[in-house]
């Protein structure tokens, strides 16, 4: 595989310019589909309460539309470069959404917000210089033996085991006052259909490279599982936007989306086999400056210039709604105020 003066193979810059075109798509979506959501919920009942109005709402379909045209460009970054290089760019999409929030959604950004969004460019550099090069696939089946190596396979069980868990017994209760527990959702599931979309991926850049990949059955497997988990996604994303800010879900969804998508790249593709230590560390290192750049930025989102104010979490969108507050701007209860009485 060609490599260029910078170290790294065309196909990983392939995949780079392919995360990068993906972040803008999805960080400008998170902001028009909350307007949409929000539009939507005035006139019907909220996603966040099991409604379905927003589908009938422009607003919503434009940002489902600018989030499609990101998916499918992070569906063909994947297929050039490892999931360790590509995932972690997403938090670039947060930095879209926080200069987006500021503008549209008159959502303030703080002077440590703009350090954390720094955090994430340097986070992300430092990960893109010493990303493994992707791996030498020649066939779908390849990628179906590694997706049914034991230890994928305990990690796949794990996760649907406690994505459905959550769905039964925890979303009932705490739901709508609780964030992580729809992100939670979103994530495990997301690991997941990364982890087949890129399998997906590969097999369609084989067969426009003349070899044809649609014959085997595997190909069509990974395409109803990419299906399954994507639906699911949607679903408790869009509960997870409406039930809470924009400024809580993007952030945190990231984080968890990430980690676990990364765990699972190293379970199923083995991105970190032939690497030394201090490469591994390094990378470790990347990503750790990404998560401190994402929760500055997420912490610092309703603080002003001048303000002591303690950092705090927010309450879910119809709480504030309920209580005739300004639902974009003011921080509320404290985190132990958010438990269970």
């Amino acid at each position: 595989m060609a490599e260029t003066e910078i170290g790294m193979s065309t196909d990983n810059i392939k995949g780079l310019l392919l995360a990068l075109s993906s972040s803008l798509f999805i960080g400008a979506s998170f902001i028009v589909k909350k307007k949409g959501l929000k539009k939507a919920g005035a006139s019907g009942i909220r996603a966040g309460a099991g409604g379905y109005t927003y589908l009938f709402e422009p607003l919503w379909w434009i940002g489902m539309i600018t989030m499609i045209a990101g998916e499918i460009a992070n569906f063909a970054a994947y297929a050039f470069a490892p999931a360790i290089l590509v995932t972690p760019l997403g938090a670039l999409s947060i930095i879209i959404s926080a200069a987006l929030a500021h503008a549209i959604l008159q959502e303030k950004l703080h002077t440590f917000g703009i350090l954390g969004c720094a955090l994430c460019v340097v986070g992300s550099t430092t990960i893109v210089l010493h990303a493994p090069q992707e791996r030498e696939i020649e066939s779908v089946k390849e990628v179906w033996d590694l997706a049914t190596e034991p230890a994928f396979l305990l990690y796949a069980a794990i996760v649907i085991t406690a994505a459905v868990v959550i769905i039964i017994r925890v979303i009932p209760h705490y739901g709508q006052t609780h964030v992580m527990v729809y992100i939670s959702i979103c994530s495990l599931m997301g690991s997941l259909s990364v982890m087949s979309v890129k399998a997906l991926g590969i097999a369609l850049k084989l067969t426009f490279s003349g070899m044809n990949q649609l014959l085997y059955p595997q190909t069509w497997a990974f395409t109803l599982i990419v299906l399954a988990c994507v639906i699911t996604q949607i679903n408790y994303l869009n509960k997870a936007l409406d039930t809470f800010n924009a400024a809580v879900v993007s952030p945190i969804y990231y984080v968890m989306f990430t980690s676990l998508t990364i765990l699972a790249s190293v379970i199923m593709f083995k991105d970190w086999d032939g690497k030394n230590a201090s490469q591994i560390v390094t990378e470790i290192c990347g990503f750790v400056t990404i998560l401190s750049g994402t929760f500055l930025l997420h912490e610092t989102k309703d603080m002003v210039e001048g303000s002591s104010q303690s950092l705090s979490l927010r309450l879910p969108k119809h709480e504030e709604e309920d209580e005739g507050l300004d639902p974009e701007g003011i921080p509320l209860r404290q985190l132990d105020t958010l438990g269970p009485k």
